[in-house]
């Protein structure tokens, strides 16, 4: 089945790639390897915000890394000139969880991103991955994740 197709069977619309806010590329593409830059936590209502271990629960974290999913996704596609079908596999992601010094459980955060991610690839999601805390993140984001990604 084609990731378009499962992607429309789970009810999902990939948002637009949103363009870089400050000096970066969103994607850099060598050969068959696509490096996205980090995606923040955010619907289309805006931003979604928060410390984990303050005012965030694990759920919710969950829930923002799983934004950066679909974010990150959406980058993919535009890299691939609108066929999400060239994405081959996912490599790596590196999640960054905007945390107060005593949270430690930044994996069960990010794994919002990752059970997403194998749930509408398949074998295809699964991946390599770090998940660390940050004392604060870009425009107080709770979540952001960057991605490493194999495409056609």
């Amino acid at each position: 089945m084609s990731i378009a197709k499962r992607l429309s069977d789970m009810g999902i619309t990939l948002p637009d790639a949103s363009a870089p806010a400050a000096n970066y590329v969103p994607f850099v593409r060598v050969g068959n390897t696509l490096y996205v830059s980090g995606q923040i936590s955010r619907t289309d209502d805006g931003l979604i915000l928060g410390v984990l271990g303050d005012n965030m629960s694990v759920e919710e974290g969950a829930a923002a890394a799983k934004t950066c999913a679909l974010q990150l996704l959406a980058q993919v596609k535009a890299a691939c000139d609108g066929d999400i079908d060239k994405l081959k596999r996912v490599v790596k992601l590196t999640g960054f969880v905007n945390s107060t010094k005593d949270f430690a459980d930044q994996p069960k955060v990010v794994n919002g991103c990752s059970d997403f991610l194998v749930e509408a690839l398949g074998d295809a999601g699964r991946h390599a991955r770090s998940a660390v805390s940050a004392g604060a993140l870009p425009l107080g984001v709770a979540v952001e994740i960057e991605g490493i990604f194999e495409i056609e």
